[in-house]
């Protein structure tokens, strides 16, 4: 995640991209804009705001080269001669024409943009912007006639968020420049992260944290839900969010002994984990570094609710992970041929 307080746009610029299967063009830009106050004020905040809350990070990938990777050789000649800004900025766009493999992927504007002093892990640095806004909204504009106000109809950008866009840090190590990216569009997952910029996630804490959590959550929902109900299901995630937020070190096998009690259910998890690798094309780390900042993010989103279709729900507090075996009971009534749940309490609130 970057802080924006101290950043600054120093080149703008804004072209249009075709798709090739409609035969729409590319339209392109000669000049930089030249931002007044308000607009300065609402665009900086519009790119960048999205990358405040962007934890993991990606470096460029290339099959043979990492210097045949198109955005990584344009960004770094921009980075060396800022006046080729423009010029350079009309071969990211021709680029990204040139994969739009599908009907469905949608033209649009392309924003590019340099920014200085952005904030990453206690280093200032600038960095290049890429944008594409494929979806434009409606909004009112009124306007004055023969001494009356009318109004009509008139289709802009969102300031809330952008649909596509990447920041590519003047900063990296040893596996190459820090790149964020976000996508509120992603109908087609390959097109931009792996065509366009053709990057991968990197090689640290964030990366393996966020793996394994993703392990824990698919076997939860596919295994344990499906065989043991849904509190089970959320047992094993409030006890993998307290066994993350405890340790500083994961080691696979510790997580194993503390989660699983019986030893099929170590296979069970086991057998998942082999799927999970080959069904995401990677090889899970048996030990690795915490990253506290996925874990608060990941807590965040997992839901436990227990949603019954007799139109009542049961909220199970994820920082309680002891609390369903100790005050919620599972079982099944002959009489009626219905499961049902006892919760125990003390008072009510």
């Amino acid at each position: 995640m970057i802080t924006r307080k101290n950043a600054s746009i120093s080149k703008f610029i804004i072209h249009k991209v075709g798709n090739k299967f409609n035969s729409t063009k590319n339209a392109f830009s000669e000049k930089l804009v030249e931002f007044d106050e308000a607009s300065y004020e609402l665009m900086l905040p519009f790119l960048l705001r999205p990358f405040g809350s962007v934890v993991q990070s990606y470096r460029f990938n290339h099959h043979a080269n990492i210097n045949l990777n198109e955005i990584n050789s344009y960004s770094a000649q921009i980075f060396s001669d800022e006046n080729a800004f423009v010029e350079i900025s009309k071969h990211i766009v021709t680029h990204l024409f040139e994969q739009s493999t599908s009907a469905n992927i949608k033209t649009g504007d392309v924003l590019i943009a340099m920014f200085e002093g952005i904030e990453y892990n206690d280093m200032t640095t600038n960095a290049l912007g890429i944008f594409k806004i494929e979806n434009k909204v409606n909004f009112f504009q009124t306007y004055l006639e023969n001494d009356s106000y009318d109004v009509l109809v008139q289709k802009g950008i969102s300031s809330k968020k952008v649909d596509k866009g990447c920041l590519i840090l003047n900063q990296g190590d040893n596996e190459g420049n820090i790149i964020l990216t976000v996508d509120n569009n992603n109908y087609d997952a390959q097109y931009w992260i792996n065509q366009f910029l053709n990057i991968k996630y990197a090689d640290d804490s964030n990366n393996h944290t966020q793996q394994y959590i993703d392990l824990c959550k698919d076997f939860s929902e596919d295994i344990l839900k499906s065989t043991y109900g849904a509190q089970e299901k959320n047992n094993f995630l409030a006890k993998t969010i307290d066994f993350f937020k405890e340790n500083e070190v994961v080691n696979v096998e510790r997580f194993k002994d503390e989660l699983f009690e019986e030893d099929k259910h170590k296979s069970m998890f086991d057998d998942y984990k082999k799927t999970f690798e080959n069904e995401q094309n990677l090889v899970l780390r048996n030990q690795f570094d915490v990253s506290e900042r996925v874990v608060t993010k990941e807590k965040k989103k997992i839901k436990t609710d227990i949603k019954l279709d007799t139109h009542f729900s049961i909220k199970v507090d994820i920082d309680a992970p002891d609390a369903t075996e100790e005050y919620l009971e599972r079982g099944y009534d002959e009489e009626k041929k219905m499961h049902y749940y006892k919760v125990f309490f003390n008072e009510e609130s």
